[in-house]
């Protein structure tokens, strides 16, 4: 059910009140989900949906909900609503077991059929080179932190081989980012439009990784990429958050995290507003912040976060 980083995230184009709702019962649907009450996970989303349909990922959430509820009407319809907001990931909807109760329907080959029409049309129209480009820079970017997380545990976070690594990661960001700022400052945020979620993605990472300054020169070129769908909102979040906590602010988005170098111990960095973050999160097509934090073995407790958090602030100062 869980997206991967390449899934298509749309901004909400709606304000006020009707968004929080929706931010509200979309949050509550996918606890539900996690909780395994199928049935009124499909619930909440169908109320979700009542109030806005436009993002592919809710909808395909919502499709995986029904489906395990043994609604297949409904998860037809919202899978199907998914593919024409824009969902393309044909991969992950082949796989996903969520949606194993719909293989034996007819209707499965036909949205097969229709998804794979849809990624024919908007193939036609790439700047293959330039994907292809794009596509070698991704696989760079993430070969040595791939191997990151087995080598800490292996030997240790201050170890030769950890410190080996980093160098060899920061040599491949030196050079990515050459390339990566020549095809922003000629070609502009090239949207999936043109290379495909999964290549569109390589100019936030490379920019994610990349130093202060940099980020700072291209972040009004992202906003304005992701207001026209060419980046995706959740990438545009992570990148925020980053340049808010270099330059001594607290986050937004609860992505950043850092490490307490007197135990190796991994804490959530100073955030704004902590009891309202998934509502933020959520707006921006990110999962939980719970969620999110397990991958660093963490459980997300607001009210204890809030009462440490003065001494996140001095800790983080002092890192």
């Amino acid at each position: 059910m869980r997206n991967t980083i390449y899934a298509l995230l749309l901004l909400f184009l709606f304000t006020g009140a009707n968004a929080q709702e929706y931010s509200k019962l979309i949050i509550e649907a996918d606890q539900l989900y996690r909780a395994k009450d199928y049935k009124m996970s499909t619930d909440v989303y169908g109320k979700a949906f009542k109030i806005e349909s436009e993002n592919p990922s809710h909808l395909y959430n919502g499709a995986c909900s029904s489906s395990l509820a043994g609604n297949t009407k409904q998860a037809f319809k919202w899978l199907n609503l998914s593919i024409d907001k824009g969902w393309t990931n044909l991969k992950h909807l082949k796989s996903d077991s969520d949606l194993d109760n719909l293989h034996s329907k007819k209707e499965w080959g036909k949205t097969i059929e229709k998804l794979e029409k849809n990624i024919a049309v908007i193939e036609a129209n790439y700047d293959k080179p330039l994907q292809a480009e794009l596509l070698a820079i991704l696989e760079e970017d993430q070969k040595y932190r791939m191997q990151m997380d087995e080598t800490q545990k292996k030997f240790g976070p201050q170890s030769k081989e950890m410190n080996d690594l980093w160098k060899k990661t920061m040599q491949k960001d030196s050079l990515n980012l050459l390339k990566v700022k020549k095809i922003l400052d000629e070609k502009g945020w090239v949207g999936k439009d043109k290379v495909g979620a999964q290549a569109n993605s390589a100019l936030f990472l490379v920019i994610q990784h990349s130093d202060l300054e940099t980020q700072k020169k291209y972040l009004p070129m992202m906003k304005e990429a992701v207001t026209k769908g060419n980046a995706s909102a959740g990438s545009l979040a992570l990148l925020i958050d980053r340049i808010e906590i270099r330059e001594g602010r607290k986050q937004i988005y609860g992505s950043q995290i850092g490490i307490n170098q007197s135990n190796n111990t991994y804490y959530v960095l100073p955030l704004l507003d902590p009891e309202n973050v998934d509502k933020r999160r959520t707006e921006v097509g990110l999962g939980p912040i719970s969620d999110y934090v397990k991958n660093w073995n963490l459980a997300w407790d607001v009210e204890k976060y809030k009462k440490d958090l003065p001494e996140l602030e001095k800790l983080n100062k002092k890192n």
